[in-house]
């Protein structure tokens, strides 16, 4: 199998990986934690970011990992591949570069550390309801696009792999 072969299937994997996440956030999670009152709302979303963020390494790795091979991948596909496969290869790193890893760093991230800097305990009522209104529908918002344009990336990586030859 040639390395091409190989970064493909780890790209692809890693890829499926990060669609799940996010698939799971948009239809699980976020809907979940919606029933939940502002403070109890906001004090979910900071424990669960802290499990992302802080205890879980293999966040991390998947996320930046499928990434940085997606890069990789469309590198190595610019100097092996058929004219198609740089195309999409090449396609599906500049939507997870642009759409996915640039509003993450730029829009999802900074409203996260906004709630992660809350002292929900000593909110009230309405200053909960402010901070959730502030986070909730614009996170959401963007966490939609992520998903479905790296639901689109990998759907391209699994066309992308029927037509590797593995032999």
């Amino acid at each position: 199998m040639t390395a091409y072969a190989w970064l493909a299937m780890i790209v692809t994997f890693l890829s499926a990986l990060k669609a799940g996440f996010l698939f799971a956030f948009a239809i699980v999670v976020m809907p979940g934690i919606s029933k939940l009152d502002d403070h109890e709302f906001l004090r979910c979303f900071q424990t669960i970011d802290r499990v992302i963020q802080r205890g879980q390494p293999m966040f991390m790795t998947m996320w930046l990992g499928s990434s940085l091979t997606l890069v990789a991948a469309a590198v190595l596909a610019l100097t092996s591949q058929s004219r198609i496969d740089q195309v999409v290869m090449v396609s599906c790193a500049a939507g997870s570069v642009l759409l996915v890893q640039l509003p993450t760093t730029t829009i999802n991230i900074p409203l996260i550390n906004q709630v992660q800097a809350l002292d929900i305990q000593s909110l009230g009522d309405a200053q909960a309801s402010e901070e959730r209104f502030a986070f909730e529908s614009r996170w959401n918002r963007w966490n939609t696009i992520r998903t479905v344009v790296t639901c689109l990336i990998l759907a391209a990586l699994l066309l992308l792999m029927l037509r590797i030859e593995i032999g």
